[in-house]
């Protein structure tokens, strides 16, 4: 019997990946008590006391009980990481990357809650959007996170701190110590 040869199967043409251009944010991790906050910076620098946004982030502290000047932890986390170079630096790589820099310092000193402040804060350590915002969500090495507007939106649209102060007190078990 004779074989038939077998048609060589054409692999199916590989759709180019549209470049998606790098997500470009800034993001500082502080602790407040027994709990880390990974804030956006919505100018890319520092807070400054003086600053309207970190005056609003005091007033949640204070709300929330705990201490209002929080420790900055590391430098901010600024994406892309690089202007130039090949190193994908697409949303799957910023996500990576501020989730093992938050992962790393949660080794060095856990915490009972991580507030994600800002849109990029939820996006690329919380893995979720503005949906998820004022709700706690459990993130694979992690762990409990609270997912909030960013401050600047939160000054631009008050009506928000309804919301956030409604969760808060939800919330506010986790942080607060029952010694108190």
């Amino acid at each position: 019997p004779v074989a038939k040869p077998v048609a060589a199967e054409t692999p199916a043409p590989v759709a180019k990946a549209a470049v998606v251009p790098p997500p470009r944010f800034a993001l500082q991790l502080l602790r407040a008590g027994r709990c880390l906050l990974l804030v956006e910076l919505p100018t890319g620098e520092r807070f400054q006391t003086r600053d309207p946004a970190y005056m609003l982030l005091k007033d949640m502290l204070r709300a929330a009980g705990l201490p209002d000047s929080p420790q900055i932890v590391g430098d901010p986390v600024r994406w892309p990481l690089l202007v130039r170079g090949n190193m994908d630096q697409g949303p799957d790589a910023a996500r990576d990357f501020v989730q093992g820099f938050v992962s790393a310092r949660l080794e060095d000193e856990p915490c009972v809650c991580l507030w994600l402040i800002g849109l990029p804060a939820v996006r690329f350590a919380g893995e979720a959007n503005a949906e998820a915002w004022y709700r706690e969500l459990q993130v694979e090495g992690l762990g409990s996170v609270w997912a909030l507007p960013g401050l600047e939106l939160l000054m631009e649209e008050p009506q928000r701190k309804a919301d956030v102060w409604q969760a808060m007190r939800r919330l506010m078990a986790r942080w607060k110590s029952t010694d108190e």
